[in-house]
């Protein structure tokens, strides 16, 4: 893909993250949301020292829960959403090994994750491709952006659209380097507010630049 080759010119190959296991990765998932990494790391580090393992998190009284992730914003909601998903996978035949999810087709992984409470496309997408290695395309508002401004989706595109595209066109084996580059892009060039085509390495390819 032209603009994926573009990007990796420009910012190099990403570096990736330390793995982790596919429970640890769906509630630093559900924690990341609109805050900042940082903050999301805080949260998630709060949570581990506070409890000994996810059985004590999904028992534990829910003010306890709001107290250890205080510092990842939106505590009270995202209390309520961890306790509820946990407490759905301490219900099901695999409890909270989901490294099995692997061996089952993407899209079957994918309901799977989808079918706990509050957990959407990106969230699930997530958890499959950075713990679990498959081939999905997770749609923050960085992607989302640079989708809709490269024209690879109408103008209006919405996220699930931008999902499917993605994931369709993008070869599996460059997903998530796909995606740290798509991210490195819309933070550093294809700002929000402000971006900086003159100095963009797809100002040749881009139907928006010089227009925003």
């Amino acid at each position: 893909m032209a603009v994926i080759d573009a990007l990796e010119r420009a910012y190099g190959s990403p570096s990736r993250a330390h793995r982790l296991s596919a429970v640890d990765e769906l509630v630093a998932t559900i924690l990341s949301q609109n805050t900042s990494d940082v903050n999301t790391d805080r949260a998630f580090a709060g949570l581990r020292a506070r409890f000994d393992d996810w059985d004590h998190v999904a028992a534990a009284p829910p003010g306890e829960v709001v107290d250890a992730i205080r510092s990842g914003g939106l505590a009270n909601q995202k209390g309520r959403r961890i306790q509820a998903v946990l407490r759905e996978l301490a219900e099901r035949p695999e409890g909270f090994d989901l490294e099995q999810l692997a061996n089952l087709p993407v899209d079957e992984a994918m309901e799977r994750l989808t079918s706990l409470p509050g957990v959407g496309t990106k969230t699930a997408s997530c958890v499959l491709l950075f713990s679990l290695g498959m081939p999905v395309m997770p749609v923050d508002t960085h992607v989302l952006r640079v989708s809709r401004r490269l024209g690879i989706v109408r103008p209006r595109a919405s996220a699930e659209e931008v999902h499917r595209v993605l994931t369709a066109a993008i070869p599996q084996e460059r997903m998530l380097d796909a995606h740290l580059l798509l991210i490195e892009h819309g933070r550093r060039t294809c700002k929000a507010l402000r971006p900086r085509c003159a100095d963009c390495p797809l100002v040749e390819m881009c139907p928006s630049a010089f227009r925003v």
